[in-house]
């Protein structure tokens, strides 16, 4: 059935909103100081999931871009974010996240031949500004270190992101498919790093495990199955200005559950950031006009994103 683009946006913003739980959770839920190991149990389980829905194997050269979209998107991406989350103070590790748009474009124009305009240079200067009056506090000296780790993680991601768009996805591989390699790939070279770095896993109780239960299902089993299907259907501009709705989604969720106070610069903030991810989904179209469609390895015509089939069934 085909699916309007306004729903589809709709949808596929779940993803990061749902990643935007996951400060609360960690916080609320989970064991303290144990950041690889619970990018771990993100991610290795949540692959095995999917894989186990999908069940198709990648084939070819297929093997090596899940490889590499797999350590973009997870294996590189996951450890990198928690080192700057743990390093930088006052959220901003959210606030070099939300660049990303401005890395899709420029990536965009190399790896796609998207020309950059200045609305979308603009637009994602304003997601970038807004997101940093909702979660920026004062700081002192920054930790190189911290914001070397925030800057490679949203490269990452965003190299990731545009690479999927390049690559489509092979004949007879839907976003199920595509999300489990990744997750499985990401979770795999995790692991190592997890136990050398961390040790044996912590002692977990009840709490703890339905912590990570919601992080495996729904903030990365669903949430990367919507993220990796809208980047088969929308621009990875498009999708890309989506992230910022995650820090926001965290300032609310700790509003509303954790009574942390919103000032009138946080909800500006907000209001601006919102207005930029909405203007951002106009950007790659031009005149009202719609994403182009993904190339399917192995065909010679373009897959029409209308009349794909999605299987049905994670971040």
């Amino acid at each position: 059935m085909a699916t309007s683009r306004p729903a589809l946006i709709a949808v596929t913003a779940l993803a990061p909103a749902s990643w935007g739980t996951t400060y609360y959770v960690t916080t609320e839920f989970l064991p303290p100081d144990r950041p690889l190991f619970t990018g771990l149990m993100r991610a290795l389980p949540a692959g095995l999931l999917l894989l186990a829905f999908a069940r198709v194997l990648p084939h070819g050269i297929w093997w090596r871009r899940a490889a590499a979209l797999g350590a973009l998107n997870i294996g590189a991406f996951f450890p990198l974010l928690f080192l700057a989350a743990y390093r930088l103070p006052g959220g901003l590790a959210a606030v070099v996240g939300s660049i990303g748009p401005l890395f899709v474009v420029g990536l965009s124009a190399l790896l796609l031949a998207q020309r950059p305009t200045v609305r979308a240079l603009v637009t994602g200067a304003a997601a970038a500004f807004g997101v940093s009056l909702v979660v920026l506090k004062a700081v002192g000296a920054l930790d190189p270190l911290g914001v070397s780790a925030a800057l490679a993680s949203t490269a990452s991601m965003s190299t990731g992101t545009v690479l999927a768009k390049k690559w489509g996805r092979p004949e007879g591989a839907g976003p199920t498919a595509l999300a489990g390699w990744q997750l499985t790939v990401g979770g795999l070279l995790i692991a190592p790093v997890a136990f050398l770095v961390e040790g044996a896993p912590p002692a977990l109780d009840a709490r703890a495990v339905g912590g990570y239960l919601y992080l495996a299902l729904a903030g990365t089993a669903v949430a990367y199955w919507l993220w990796f299907r809208g980047i088969g259907r929308l621009t990875a501009t498009q999708v890309t200005f989506l992230i910022p709705l995650s820090p926001l989604t965290a300032a609310v969720v700790g509003w509303a559950a954790l009574g942390e106070s919103l000032t009138p610069v946080q909800l500006t903030g907000m209001a601006l950031a919102l207005g930029a991810t909405v203007a951002g989904q106009l950007v790659p179209g031009g005149k009202g006009g719609t994403a182009r469609s993904v190339p399917v390895a192995g065909n010679k015509a373009p897959r029409n994103p209308a009349k794909a089939a999605e299987p049905a069934l994670r971040r």
